[in-house]
């Protein structure tokens, strides 16, 4: 009798506070296909996470006590030898699902070098030696803070809202509106990197800043700014909003300094190592490389690392739009779209059936992958197998093994993604 090669999974949900609450969180939604599982109104239902990562590993669905990662140690031809031998049983990526009720922390991910670095000296803080890339693919609209805002946004700012001004000091104001003035867009190298000094230097003096001094125009800045309603996204809204939700925290005034960008259903943004983001509110699924390292640094009440955050960032700076990444055709569908960041761990796969392309083929890939289902019914078809698919089904399929997902007669639309590593040449 041969070995299953997909396997139906059951994974673990993760009930942080800035999660969305009961049935609102997709969360919720889609680990409620289990059988023994009641969703509470009233707690949050944070991330769901597909994959190895001992801090929420997976397990089979049919045998909820075996672990997928003790699954592919007994039968590395699951994600090949190759893999096997180089993560010992672990996937590449860790996959999830992501329900965002309320800001989460302004952080950035170290890349490999900082990861062993701040592994090897704090273990306590930091888990794992390794890098965290990561993607995003909105499920929702998706509202986050990323990557630093085109320079004469921020000069903009420091001119309009005096309590920005006064928070990083006057002096580092004006030699950040004097150096970058009239160079905001150069693509000279020696101004691009004296723009970055400068923005390095207003940015460490605004998170630097004295917590007295920044609850002190926190509240001058937002008690000038609530007699008003203002547009969901706008600056004005997102600084009340982020203080009603962390009253007097410095991270408010990031908003000054960091894009805000709204993903649509489908549209997605990567972040590399050392950017700066924070997730605001919505649903996506998020790939990444295999490591719970974060840097923190505001908007939080877990230990915050502002030294070590200040230094490891790029200081990139440029426009919302250029912090989306553009998919591609994938399988030659018009059903499938593919998402492939710059970086070896993973790429991901959004395919939309509906009732003009209710069924997609996908080849072989040379490499292991992870698929939930987001919406809709159908059939995942496996040689002369078959498996239900519904809203929170999720399966684990091996490397090299061709698979076919159909639209169910009775449903108009089936939207799945998939996470999987292959080799790039």
């Amino acid at each position: 009798m041969s070995q299953p090669l997909v396997y139906r999974l059951r994974c673990a949900a993760q009930n942080y506070a800035w999660g969305k609450l009961g049935a609102d969180s997709k969360v919720a939604q889609y680990i409620k296909a289990l059988d023994d599982f009641a969703v509470e109104s009233d707690k949050p239902y944070a991330e769901l996470w597909m994959g190895t990562h001992p801090n929420g590993p997976s397990t089979l669905a049919i045998q909820p006590t075996s672990f997928l990662k003790d699954v592919i140690k007994s039968k590395p031809e699951l994600i090949t030898p190759e893999l096997a031998k180089i993560y010992n049983g672990d996937l590449p990526f860790l996959f999830k699902v992501l329900s965002v009720g309320k800001a989460l922390s302004i952080q950035a991910h170290p890349d490999k070098k900082l990861g062993k670095e701040l592994f090897e000296k704090y273990p306590n803080i930091y888990k794992d030696p390794n890098h965290k890339p990561e993607m995003a693919v909105a499920i929702t609209e998706f509202e986050t803070l990323c990557g630093f805002r085109p320079l004469e946004e921020i000069v903009v700012f420091l001119s309009e809202y005096p309590e920005f001004r006064d928070l990083v000091g006057n002096d580092v104001a004006s030699t950040f509106v004097q150096t970058v003035s009239g160079r905001e867009c150069s693509e000279i190298v020696e101004e691009v990197e004296s723009n970055k000094v400068a923005l390095r230097q207003l940015f460490a003096s605004l998170m630097t800043a004295d917590p007295n001094n920044v609850v002190a125009c926190v509240k001058k800045l937002v008690s000038r700014l609530q007699p008003n309603n203002y547009p969901i996204g706008s600056t004005q809204e997102l600084l009340v909003r982020l203080n009603e939700q962390f009253p007097g925290d410095v991270g408010i005034f990031c908003v000054f300094m960091l894009n805000y960008v709204k993903l649509e259903p489908g549209q997605a943004m990567f972040l590399g190592a050392n950017e700066p983001h924070a997730y605001l509110f919505g649903d996506c699924v998020e790939c990444m490389a295999t490591s719970d390292n974060v840097v923190r640094a505001g908007l939080t009440p877990k230990f915050k690392d502002v030294p070590i955050l200040v230094n490891m960032l790029t200081y990139r700076y440029g426009n919302a739009k250029s912090q989306i990444l553009t998919p591609i055709s994938y399988n030659n569908s018009s059903s499938s779209l593919l998402y492939d960041p710059p970086i070896e761990e993973f790429s991901v796969i959004l395919t939309n059936l509906n009732t003009q392309y209710q069924k997609e083929f996908f080849k072989s890939i040379a490499g292991p992958s992870i698929i939930i289902i987001t919406e809709g019914k159908g059939v995942l078809q496996i040689e002369n197998k078959s498996e239900v698919l519904e809203p929170g089904s999720v399966f684990f399929v091996g490397a090299n093994v061709p698979i076919t997902i159909e639209l169910d007669n009775d449903c108009d639309k089936l939207i799945s993604y998939r996470a999987f590593w292959m080799l790039k040449s």
